[in-house]
């Protein structure tokens, strides 16, 4: 844990079990500040002999007053450095160095965004838009009383309704305290704040680089490898793998770096040969293993009567997908020879993935390697002999993209969207039948009330149950009624969450009855009321898990039929091609560089919205194309535990829609384009 200090200013982030530990991480770093995330336990006297430069204590799940509220060292709070304490850190300097009379969980809940008024004289607050500030309150005790006797330094820098204390500070001692959250995006100029403690209370510079991160991990490369031993490296197409190898390249040269990439055949269009070309441009020579045969065959255990290209249930095909590439992998790494004891294996371990999987141990890397599918028996082997090297463990995703333009990775490679291991594999709703589940025709009938205000055969009970939610959620029922939205439940089922746990449940289709099958503007369409509807829809009809918008209107005829759908030839291309539509887009208008986006899965749904109706039951086939839809997921986290649907126009331009819309409808064989409105929960990220 101890910093030597002649390296960079470095500050502790004492976890107090707050699950936004690694915002706060992120945040200082975005500044140029080195972090070390450390339990709250720490003791003082192990702060001081490391030399930190400042303690940041973050929040917590506990009241200061529960028994399994987190044990501290009251000296932290004496050490002469400066502190930032966040929501449960607040409530602790409150109680015990600031004399503050701190009120119990139980007196007052205080969760959400909303507004608060900070004093601008503060160091703290000092050049900040203006007093009244947006931010994200999250904790139940409160600081009622600030005793100014007990100490005349310190003051209320920030208080919000009804003079609630949210901020306290000591500008003598250093030490602040805050209710609210500043390292998430619902506290408008977080990062304003911190800039400010950072800068202006502790004085710092500034001056933890990515290239002083490059070279340390080019120096543990070589520090764990040494002179003469081997990498081996599973490069799966992702950004983090390709970067990994990049750097290996970088520390140790071509010739010691064994690099393997398995195309499966779910890899996005011109995947494979991308990678290839982008890591040979470095002189790092790619072993591309052509696999997507032995997929498409493959069995589970190589025993069960369905093949992957037959099968439709999800879970079965992640299964498939993970023991087949084992197997592939076990017999390339055969091929080469390698054993334990001359390799290494290289992974592409991120800070956060560290930070989820062992925050309580966050000064102990070894105990935090995180579990990948990437699990041969030589994999295993290495890991049980600590011969893994994990040279990004130091970065966030945005740094490792700027890392790999640094290495000379291509910008198409390092700014593309986040891929899930098994491929386009899980983005292909697969099924043979229609999909109906719970109360469909009543939850339709709700559905078209809500929207079109016909009772229809509904009971006064449920009538009165939608209506009181849309006030609840303040949704105006008459405005919302003359938009000439409808709605109804499609024959598919997408994975969400609700309840206690995973659901399989129906989707839900919004259109405007106005359009028909025509063109349809982003701008046409009201998305603040999109989004609240995405919200509402779930919670009312409860085989509801998942809510889009069809662009193009869906005409009159109820679809109960489905494109019969395997992970066969056609129905890949048709994923690709879309999915490539919509990532040039998506880079044209730089929305992952900006960090506007968190992901955006492309998703072949199998419904065709104008089938003939006379036509026999079976696939949709006209003029010989095969007519299925696709949906886009723009989606918005942080944590990607919970999230939000990006919303057109505030989190991406209602242009890029358009241009979206009209690049996958330049397919003949798509039928619709589906914007997802739903946030997470209930909706998860992915569809399956």
């Amino acid at each position: 844990m101890a910093v030597n200090e002649n390296e960079h200013e470095t500050i502790a982030i004492l976890d107090a079990g707050s699950q936004y530990g690694k915002l706060i991480d992120r945040r200082i770093r975005e500044l140029r500040v080195r972090t070390e995330l450390l339990p709250l336990s720490v003791s003082a006297a192990q702060i001081k002999s490391a030399n930190y430069r400042a303690i940041i204590i973050s929040g917590g799940p506990d009241s200061v007053y529960s028994a399994t509220a987190p044990k501290y060292d009251p000296e932290l709070f004496h050490l002469g450095v400066p502190i930032l304490g966040i929501c449960y850190g607040l409530q602790l300097l409150a109680r015990d160095l600031a004399g503050a009379q701190v009120a119990p969980k139980e007196y007052l809940r205080n969760d959400g965004q909303q507004d608060i008024t900070v004093d601008l004289e503060s160091p703290l607050f000092q050049e900040l838009s203006g007093a009244n500030q947006k931010v994200l309150l999250t904790h139940g005790d409160i600081v009622n009383e600030l005793r100014a006797s007990h100490d005349d330094d310190w003051k209320v820098i920030a208080t919000g309704k009804q003079g609630l204390i949210v901020g306290i500070g000591s500008q003598k001692r250093r030490i602040y305290g805050l209710q609210f959250h500043p390292e998430v995006d619902l506290t408008v100029e977080g990062t304003s704040i911190f800039r400010n403690f950072l800068f202006k209370v502790a004085g710092l510079s500034g001056d933890y680089t990515i290239e002083d991160r490059e070279a340390k991990a080019i120096k543990e490369i070589n520090d764990i490898v040494g002179e003469s031993k081997k990498v081996l490296a599973l490069v799966s197409g992702g950004v983090d793998s390709s970067v990994c190898v990049a750097l290996l390249n970088k520390a140790i040269g071509p010739e010691r770096v064994f690099a393997i990439h398995i195309d499966n055949g779910f890899m996005r269009e011109g995947e494979s040969k991308l990678v290839k070309a982008s890591l040979e441009a470095l002189g790092i020579k790619l072993q591309v293993v052509d696999a997507g045969p032995i997929f498409f065959q493959a069995r589970l255990d190589n025993i069960s009567v369905l093949r992957l290209c037959e099968t439709t249930d999800p879970e079965t095909k992640r299964k498939i997908i993970g023991d087949t590439f084992m197997r592939v992998a076990e017999e390339e790494i055969r091929k080469l020879g390698l054993k334990a004891e001359d390799v290494f294996l290289a992974q592409g371990t991120l800070r956060p993935d560290l930070i989820e999987s062992a925050s309580h141990l966050a000064s102990s890397v070894a105990d935090a390697i995180k579990t990948h599918h990437n699990d041969t028996n030589l994999v295993r082997e290495l890991r049980l002999k600590g011969r893994v090297v994990e040279p990004l463990k130091d970065y966030h995703k945005d740094e490792v993209r700027v890392l790999g333009e640094s290495l000379g990775l291509p910008h198409s490679l390092v700014w593309r969207t986040p891929f899930p291991g098994p491929g386009l594999a899980i983005r292909i709703l697969c099924t043979t039948e229609p999909f109906y589940h719970g109360k469909y025709d009543h939850s339709n009938a709700l559905l078209n009330y809500l929207l079109a205000g016909d009772a229809g055969d509904l009971t006064d009970d449920a009538r009165a149950g939608a209506d009181s939610l849309l006030v609840a959620r303040e949704i105006d029922i008459g405005a919302l009624r003359e938009k000439g939205l409808r709605g109804r439940l499609l024959p598919v089922k997408t994975v969400g969450v609700q309840g206690d746990g995973r659901s399989y449940n129906h989707l839900a289709v919004l259109y405007s009855s106005q359009v028909g099958n025509g063109v349809e503007k982003a701008s046409d369409v009201d998305w603040n009321l999109l989004t609240s509807l995405g919200k509402t829809i779930p919670a009312l009809c409860k085989n509801v898990n998942r809510v889009v918008y069809a662009f193009g209107g869906v005409g009159q005829v109820i679809v109960k039929k489905i494109t019969p759908t395997h992970l066969t030839s056609d129905a890949i291309q048709q994923l690709q091609r879309a999915d490539s539509a919509v990532n040039k887009i998506l880079t044209k208008f730089k929305l992952f560089e900006r960090g506007r986006l968190s992901q955006v899965p492309v998703i072949l749904v199998p419904i065709e919205f104008d089938p003939d109706q006379s036509t026999e039951p079976g696939e949709p086939v006209y003029n010989g194309v095969t007519h299925r839809s696709i949906a886009i997921r723009p989606f918005l986290t942080n944590d990607f535990m919970t999230g939000v649907a990006a919303t057109p126009g505030t989190d991406l331009p209602l242009e890029c829609i358009d241009e979206l819309v009209g690049a996958v409808r330049q397919d003949p064989s798509i039928s619709r384009v589906l914007y997802d409105i739903t946030s997470k929960p209930p909706a998860t990220t992915e569809w399956e």
